[in-house]
């Protein structure tokens, strides 16, 4: 089984992973995004500019924004190839070399996502729902750290917040990829975009350098509210969970499977595992608000 986060030292940072600014189609500067994140209580972000010919391929330079209470990710969205229905791909890279070049004409989105993450990113397969990106795409596209599961700017563009329902699919193929909240923030009038998906990554120092080494190895959870203390898990025996007050707490695995608790303030729940046929689970936290939290798929096999 894949560890869990939990017990890891350090403590959990609250960030961003899909950011834009006026370097490409966003309506404020860097240094006012990061501010606003800040002032938000994030602990950090990645301003994720779209990595295009028509901006100038950025690689937005927040490092005169950190301070010893928030930091930043340098990172980009990348594009190049096509989906199955046409569409150009939406690939969420943190951690990117400022000199990271820009796709050839003829790359694929395969192979720009293989070329960020050989440079050190963090890479995200980002809004599927969005653009309806199918799992075909997603074998298409080969390696990648994660889903992007929600991302805040769809619920106002096209009512497509939500992109479980792929990732779902994946796991149940026993493809293992980790999920992840965003905003994909433009700050644009009439979207609520701001402040509407996050992670919460265990790292034991707020650095770029630690958080992307725990982003890589799945040391987070994800949220549009609730949070999530601790989940405890033993294969074949039980699952625990601790979390601020919600509604219900489900335990989903393949197909309909699921396992469910529910109780006015509800802030903890223990599950039966010994007849949980499923190779995987994953926990969500659902609050009276609608709000949800997430884990990432928890592999219940070697």
């Amino acid at each position: 089984m894949e560890l869990l986060p939990f017990a890891n030292p350090g403590r959990f940072w609250k960030g961003n992973l899909h950011t834009h600014s006026t370097r490409s189609d966003g309506t404020q500067p860097p240094e006012e995004v990061c501010r606003l994140y800040q002032q938000g209580g994030y602990d950090f972000i990645a301003l994720t500019d779209h990595f295009l010919e028509q901006y100038g391929f950025p690689i937005t330079d927040t490092q005169p924004y950190r301070s010893d209470e928030f930091t930043t990710i340098i990172g980009a969205e990348l594009h190049s190839g096509a989906i199955e229905n046409g569409s150009v791909w939406h690939i969420v890279a943190a951690g990117l070399p400022f000199e990271f070049a820009p796709p050839a004409a003829d790359e694929s989105g395969a192979q720009l996502a293989a070329r960020a993450m050989q440079a050190g990113a963090f890479v995200g397969i980002a809004h599927p729902h969005w653009y309806t990106l199918t799992a075909v795409d997603v074998d298409a596209l080969g390696p990648a750290h994660a889903v992007e599961v929600y991302n805040g700017v769809a619920a106002d563009a096209n009512d497509r917040a939500e992109s479980w329902h792929i990732l779902d699919v994946l796991s149940d193929r026993r493809q293992r990829y980790f999920a992840y909240a965003a905003d994909d923030a433009h700050l644009t009038d009439n979207y609520k975009d701001f402040r509407r998906g996050w992670v919460q990554v265990k790292a034991e120092e707020l650095s770029p350098e630690a958080l992307l080494t725990a982003l890589k190895a799945g040391a987070f959870y994800s949220s549009t509210g609730p949070e999530i203390y601790d989940i405890a898990c033993v294969p074949g025996d039980s699952l625990s969970v601790q979390c601020s007050p919600a509604e219900r707490i489900f335990v989903t695995g393949v197909g309909s499977a699921a396992q469910r608790a529910w109780g006015n303030g509800l802030t903890s729940a223990e599950f039966d595992l010994s007849a949980w046929d499923s190779h995987y689970c994953r926990v969500t936290v659902r609050d009276q608000w609608g709000g949800r939290a997430w884990s990432n798929p928890i592999w219940l096999e070697g």
